[in-house]
């Protein structure tokens, strides 16, 4: 079959566990050598074809072009630079104190001659698209329409492809009117946004796996209870939008937020595909198409790649089972017996892949409060939670039930 094209993957995130690790820690020295070491582990997970809707610096240019060039591995790439956002849209996350920081995901501008400078430097500097970042949650519409529209012609007249992050229906209307290239997420949309997007023809990668991974199994790794809620809920306001999408005729797309702790490279990509069929009401052959032909957009690549057929790019992958019969065989990495990249079959150090690099982490000092209750032996489910944004009572339970246990067999008090 055709191999998988994840039109939402962040190289340069590292599989980082916390915004700050994005954005402050890790040279960007390091974050190059880290997203190439990455790139290998998406190509053999099935994944030949990515699109980087935004990351550090320029990192995404230069990956795509070393492997192009057959210098790192990895799958064909295209790639945004930074997030283009204003202050009250995604990517300004921090106080007016602390600003903005170069090594941030996004760069924000508030007034439209700067966004202009901001698309004609990226498209300088060689980026494939530009990616807008609208309201983190679709709560409000963060762009103006008027905005949209001058920054969508500048990056068409420019030959490149514009995206836009939008969760909620005034921007996602409103991008539709902009002409944008394709729209990320659009989570809770109106039957009239619905209607002037299907009508536009213009494709939505709706990335389901950030949401999913987090609501569903972010317990097991400490993830915040705020944030696993708050994803779960999207995900079940989700369903009912992106069902009456795709019976309108929305074409979509796999993309899979690829990069952060919760969704390791190489790992997750295809469960998109699984997500797509119940959240959205795809059928697996639908959803095998929206994560390989209607992937091709994204490359630049229109017809000639995502499908078996004489003259195209021969991106294949052979697989041990029938994925219209059960769609989760291409999540088992034994089942994905062999990747062909532009007709050459590839090779992987499996050794190598099978390592983790992790970013340096933040300057953390704890994950609860040392409290006069917690050291003479409270349970802390019995205690109010002091951050439930960093840990939950049950976590806070076993961490110190963990400590406790790990005193003893050391012989410590």
């Amino acid at each position: 079959m055709p191999g998988l094209i994840d039109a939402h993957c962040h190289m340069t995130y590292g599989e980082s566990r916390s915004e700050e690790e994005i954005d402050l820690y890790t040279s960007p020295e390091a974050r190059t050598l880290k997203a190439a070491f990455h790139a290998q582990k998406v190509l053999r997970s099935g994944v030949t074809g990515i699109s980087q809707p935004g990351g550090s610096y320029y990192i995404g240019v230069a990956l795509r072009d070393a492997i192009a060039d057959g210098i790192v591995q990895g799958p064909r790439m295209t790639s945004a630079g930074r997030y283009l956002s204003t202050s009250n849209g995604l990517t300004d996350w921090y106080p007016d104190s602390v600003g903005v920081p170069e090594g941030s995901i996004g760069i924000v501008h508030n007034r439209l001659d700067d966004m202009i400078d901001e698309v004609r430097h990226q498209v300088k500097n060689g980026v494939d698209l530009i990616k807008l970042a609208d309201s983190p949650y679709g709560d409000f519409q963060a762009f103006t329409t008027h905005e949209m529209t001058v920054l969508a012609d500048l990056v068409h007249q420019l030959g490149k492809k514009i995206t836009i992050h939008a969760r909620g229906s005034a921007e996602v209307d409103a991008a539709v009117t902009a002409g944008v290239d394709w729209i990320m997420h659009g989570n809770i949309m109106s039957d009239e946004t619905i209607a002037h997007l299907a009508e536009s023809g213009i494709p939505l990668v709706p990335t389901l796996l950030l949401l999913a991974n987090a609501g569903d199994w972010g317990h097991l790794v400490g993830a915040p209870v705020p944030l696993r809620d708050g994803m779960k809920r999207m995900l079940e306001r989700s369903a009912d939008t992106l069902h009456r999408a795709h019976a309108a005729g929305v074409p979509m797309v796999l993309g899979t937020d690829s990069g952060f702790s919760l969704t390791p490279y190489g790992v997750w990509h295809a469960r998109e595909l699984d997500l797509l069929m119940t959240y959205a009401g795809l059928t697996s052959l639908e959803a095998i198409r929206a994560g390989t032909a209607n992937g091709a957009r994204m490359l630049g690549l229109d017809g000639k790649i995502g499908t078996v057929a004489p003259g195209m790019i021969a991106d294949l992958i052979v697989v041990n089972g029938d994925p219209v019969a059960d769609i989760t065989v291409l999540q088992r990495r034994d089942a994905i017996e062999t990747v062909i990249s532009g007709g050459a079959v590839v090779e992987f150090d499996e050794e190598a892949i099978a390592r983790s690099w992790p970013h340096e982490r933040g300057i953390g000092y704890s994950v609860t409060d040392l409290t006069y209750d917690v050291v003479h032996g409270a349970d802390p489910r019995d205690l109010p939670p002091v951050d439930p944004f960093t840990v939950s009572p049950e976590q806070a339970h076993d961490l110190v039930s963990d400590l406790r246990r790990r005193e003893r067999s050391a012989g410590s008090f």
